[in-house]
């Protein structure tokens, strides 16, 4: 299965374009998956998701939907990314906090006034998932 999701990121207030791979292999072991999650081909963390429900729920169709407006509206804050999905803020930052710790998104603090904001920017460009059983 392959999903990709391309995403820009701002250099000195320049776009540039750039490339990030996310590997996720999933295996079985002893009647339950494992999965390894590997970041830019270089780092690799793992995770023990008892099962695929944990994976089903970080892929849902809520997230993705996220990762698409994410993509395609660039939200300057959380705030603004839960107002364009028509969520509660709450939620919005739960399921932010968990796509930034597997990953998929990267949190860059902008200073606004003397408040700082996070701004979600994508963190992959393509995702790999393996299941080996």
């Amino acid at each position: 299965m392959l999903i990709k999701i391309p995403y820009m990121v701002f250099i000195d207030g320049k776009m540039a374009e750039k490339s990030k791979t996310r590997e996720i292999t999933i295996t079985e072991e002893g009647g339950k998956f494992t999965s390894f999650f590997k970041r830019f081909k270089s780092e690799k963390s793992e995770f023990d998701f008892e099962g695929l429900g944990v994976l089903r729920n970080l892929l849902s169709n809520e997230k993705a939907r996220m990762l698409n407006v994410i993509k395609n509206r660039k939200p300057n804050s959380i705030y603004e990314l839960a107002r364009i999905l028509k969520r509660d803020f709450k939620s919005v930052s739960c399921d932010v906090k968990a796509l930034e710790k597997f990953g998929f998104i990267d949190m860059i603090a902008e200073k606004t006034g003397k408040r700082e904001r996070l701004k979600p920017i994508l963190a992959v460009d393509s995702m790999y998932i393996h299941v080996k059983l």
